[in-house]
């Protein structure tokens, strides 16, 4: 059985809404089993960005330290999935369980590729897959050589900054984009890595704003829960999940947390299966 590490980090987030990412991961954890959950408390604090070009710095080392020592308890346990917050909270998870046999798998509407001199916000969502690949802010990036470009499939990503766009045609990262996506095509990406075992990160965004409606940036032409289903099921028949992530719900209202679930749960299920 997995468990599940509750993260309601907002601080990476450039959004107005950024709070509501705390009624996001406080909405999904009501839905799973109490027993399997542990929660890493998150300062209320918006914290500073210590001279480092990455707003709420402070706060968002805090947080990650705390993910780290969380996992590290749960560490040879059960596979755990981090249910965020914002994206950030899958850079520690990814830590973990780095190593040259990792391939990491993120779903996004964004690629999250920039560093702080190239962010237009300067929020750490944005920076997150980047800080994966041990570039960006030394306090909040992975050590470098944790994940190399060429070892990640970033999947989904249609809204995408000149910066972003450049680092992946330069970078060896593989792109999947929505209207290129099958599971067929997803198993094929990651093999072509040479990885052994995966890491699964789900920004909801990378749904369809039909099927999505609690995010505080949705993008059109997006995949349908069913792809997303699909395709990790499709990768898990092939190389075991090293761990998971799910991020990104800030629903502006309860009720809209609820027309939500359904979807958001049938990904949990396929994480944590």
């Amino acid at each position: 059985m997995a468990r599940f590490l509750v993260v309601p980090q907002w601080q990476g987030s450039p959004s107005s809404r950024a709070m509501a990412h705390i009624d996001g991961a406080e909405a999904i954890a009501g839905d799973l089993p109490r027993s399997a959950c542990t929660e890493v408390p998150v300062p209320l604090e918006a914290g500073d960005a210590q001279g480092t070009g990455v707003l709420r710095a402070s706060a968002l080392q805090r947080v990650r330290e705390a993910v780290a020592a969380a996992l590290e308890e749960n560490a040879g346990a059960d596979t755990t999935v981090v249910v965020g917050g914002d994206c950030g909270v899958a850079v520690p998870a990814i830590g973990q369980v780095a190593g040259d046999d990792l391939a990491v798998v993120w779903f996004d509407a964004h690629a999250d590729l920039h560093d702080p001199s190239t962010s237009p916000s300067g929020a750490y969502s944005g920076m997150a897959l980047r800080s994966v690949l041990g570039d960006g802010e030394p306090i909040l990036a992975l050590p470098r050589g944790g994940v190399a470009p060429e070892r990640v499939v970033l999947v989904g990503a249609r809204l995408l900054e000149d910066e972003e766009a450049a680092f992946i045609a330069a970078s060896g990262i593989h792109h999947l984009p929505c209207a290129d996506f099958s599971p067929a095509a997803l198993v094929e990406a990651v093999a072509a890595t040479g990885a052994k075992r995966i890491y699964v990160h789900v920004d909801l965004d990378v749904l369809d704003p039909a099927h999505m409606s609690g995010v505080t940036a949705p993008a059109p032409f997006g995949l349908e829960p069913a792809e997303v289903v699909a395709g990790i099921a499709a990768l898990r028949a092939e190389l075991p999940l090293a761990g998971a992530s799910i991020a990104g719900f800030a629903p502006p209202s309860p009720a809209a947390a609820v027309d939500d679930m359904g979807a958001i749960l049938r990904v949990v299920g396929a994480l944590a299966r």
